[in-house]
């Protein structure tokens, strides 16, 4: 019996936005952040947005870049531990309760979110990288209440 590979289900296999975030380790020493930057600019890869959190002897950096699989290469090749995840990124609606109104739509579909950190600047507008406990129902229920997630070809193509 022939066991033809079977595609993996992911969000972009579904149709629905993804986008992958690097979770990079660093040694809680002077001039890593540099280094990871330097890495990634070599190779011209823009860092589109990033969150540093710190501890005692080491640091975790998320990243959202305009090329995930190539920045992780870069990064592993570099010495740098490195590991990935999903998440939704969505674009802030205008006016005074953009926030506000992005919260109570993932209140609404039950949908925790564990973090978040906004874009850097892009001409796609102000953004927020969230960290969900079901990237697929929050991400559903945002594109159902007219809100707009970006995919990792909408953050290539803003470049």
């Amino acid at each position: 019996m022939s066991m033809a590979p079977s595609r993996f289900e992911t969000l972009e296999g579904q149709g629905m936005p993804g986008v992958r975030q690097l979770s990079v380790f660093l040694d809680n020493r002077v001039g890593q952040l540099l280094r990871l930057s330097q890495l990634l600019d070599a190779e011209r890869i823009r860092i589109l947005g990033l969150s540093v959190i710190p501890a005692a002897e080491y640091g975790v950096v998320r990243i959202i870049c305009d090329n995930p699989d190539e920045a992780r290469r870069v990064l592993q090749a570099g010495g740098f531990a490195c590991g990935g995840t999903e998440v939704v990124v969505v674009k802030i609606p205008p006016g005074q309760r953009g926030l506000l109104s992005v919260w109570q739509c993932l209140l609404s579909s039950e949908t925790n979110i564990a973090y978040c950190y906004p874009l850097l600047p892009t001409s796609l507008g102000s953004a927020l990288v969230l960290a969900v406990d079901n990237v697929e129902i929050a991400t559903d229920a945002l594109l159902r209440n007219k809100f707009e997630v970006l995919s990792e070809a909408d953050l290539h193509s803003d470049l």
